[in-house]
């Protein structure tokens, strides 16, 4: 069984930044996609951003310029930073892994909160 575990979430001014930290309680190159996604109280969780074993990476549209995703493999950790946060960037983040097998983990969610 696969271990994420989220860190690096709080409470941010808008404007502000915060680094997420997604630590794999395995090697990450067992893993084709890595990403980064979000639910907001009462909406669906979506994607914010993911990173392929090729270090491709995609963003969702209102997060373009804003979010930076990267991975270290050495240390089995994906991040994600978040710049110019807007109040609407208000959600829990979860942290994905996907293998070539199609098996799927998530981690249990760091919250972020961002104010007006």
């Amino acid at each position: 069984q696969v271990q994420l575990v989220e860190s690096g979430g709080g409470l941010v001014q808008a404007g502000g930044s915060l680094r997420l930290s997604c630590v794999a309680s395995r090697s990450i190159v067992t893993f084709t996609r890595m990403g980064w996604y979000r639910q907001a109280p009462g909406k669906q969780r979506e994607l914010a951003a993911a990173i392929t074993s090729g270090s491709s990476s995609d963003y969702a549209d209102s997060v373009k310029g804003r979010f930076t995703i990267s991975r270290d493999s050495a240390k089995n950790t994906v991040y994600l930073q978040m710049n110019s946060l807007k109040p609407e960037d208000t959600a829990v983040y979860y942290c994905k892994a996907e293998n070539y097998f199609g098996n799927y983990y998530w981690g249990q969610g760091t919250q972020v909160t961002v104010s007006s």
